[in-house]
């Protein structure tokens, strides 16, 4: 019997930060249930889920062991749809458990915790009585490869959502179904990409070929830590995609090793360098490569920000973009939040960003 490559073994996070982050994450989020209902029922307005009537762009995902979830955040398996495995697409999508979290928001009451911090939460205009009817995805998907990784983010649990997984590497006649799958549905945007590291993946390979011969028109991103994006089999496989995430959240190790346990930067920085030569050499403009910074109050300062946007202009990469977020509590960036980076860039739904290749207007 042939045997199964070996996983490298799955950090876990911990970091005494961490509980304690996720102890107030979870009370926050309970706090905001309590706030919604209260005021669906003080001022009639309800609430739908834009995933769940099939207008999301980044809400369905599958996981690795091919369960379906809402969302993006699903660590607990509380937003657990059905599986793959069992039933098909539509029947989980148009499920039992899909019409009662709808019936619930309808109703003003949240199903789950998670919907409070979900972008996809949506309350209905005035007046309105019920949500668009549901129709199948097609704007966009999350495809989850692998669940392991091999980094700990304060702000991921992970941990807790590899331990409810009965699979924690999708197997390649899998992806090949899912592959399939997201071609039936005409899916415009396949997000490559979950609470795993996509190029830890023994089949990375020939996985990105396959999903791109079997969606040829689609934009299909990856996000990815850069670790582990470090050999030319990897970037020729990482050819196939339109659009690349680096997540490196500093401009050192030090600075990065603050929310990103285990990582690397000096390597996370190379692999972009790499992969912007790689892709020049070839004379291609695919896959866009942006540098993805998350924005904490340890790596906002102006001088930190200057120099990471001297450092992408270094090894070309196509954009640099800036992203505020809450997660860690301790770690929100005021800087941020008081307009005082309004001057980096222009202002996106990524919070600020860079795009190297559009000229500056001329005055």
């Amino acid at each position: 019997m042939a045997t199964q490559p070996a996983q490298p073994a799955l950090r876990r996070n911990r970091d005494p930060k961490a509980r304690i982050n996720w102890r107030v994450s979870d009370f926050l989020r309970h706090v905001m249930v309590v706030f919604h209902e209260l005021r669906a029922k003080v001022t009639g307005r309800k609430y739908y889920c834009n995933a769940l009537i099939g207008e999301s762009e980044y809400g369905i995902t599958i996981n690795s062991d091919l369960t379906v979830s809402c969302s993006c955040q699903d660590y607990d398996g509380s937003g657990h749809l059905g599986d793959l495995r069992k039933d098909s697409f539509e029947e989980v999508f148009f499920g039992p458990v899909s019409q009662k979290f709808q019936a619930e928001l309808a109703k003003g009451k949240i199903p789950i915790p998670t919907c409070t911090r979900c972008g996809d939460f949506r309350r209905m205009a005035k007046g309105q009585i019920e949500p668009a009817r549901p129709r199948l995805p097609y704007r966009g998907m999350l495809l989850e490869n692998t669940v392991i990784c091999n980094v700990d983010c304060i702000g991921c649990a992970r941990e807790s959502a590899s331990n409810i997984r009965a699979g924690k590497q999708m197997p390649l006649a899998e992806l090949s179904q899912m592959a399939d799958l997201a071609a039936r549905l005409g899916m415009r945007q396949i997000f490559y990409l979950n609470l795993g590291e996509p190029f830890l993946s023994p089949n990375i390979g020939k996985e990105l070929p396959m999903l791109r011969e079997k969606n040829p028109d689609c934009r299909i991103v990856v996000s990815t830590n850069g670790v582990l994006l470090n050999t030319d089999a990897k970037r020729e496989a990482a050819l196939y995609l339109s659009h690349i995430l680096f997540s490196v959240h500093g401009i050192s190790d030090a600075m990065s090793e603050k929310y990103m346990k285990g990582g690397n930067f000096e390597k996370a920085y190379a692999a972009m360098r790499d992969m912007v030569a790689y892709r020049n050499a070839r004379g291609l403009q695919q896959p866009i490569l942006e540098w993805k910074y998350l924005l904490f109050n340890w790596n906002d300062h102006p001088k930190h920000i200057a120099k990471a946007i001297e450092m992408a202009k270094a090894i070309g990469v196509d954009i640099i973009s800036f992203w505020p977020t809450n997660n860690p509590f301790y770690g929100s960036s005021w800087r941020y939040r008081l307009g005082l980076m309004n001057n980096i860039g222009v202002a996106c739904w990524k919070g600020r960003e860079i795009d190297f290749r559009k000229k500056p207007v001329a005055v």
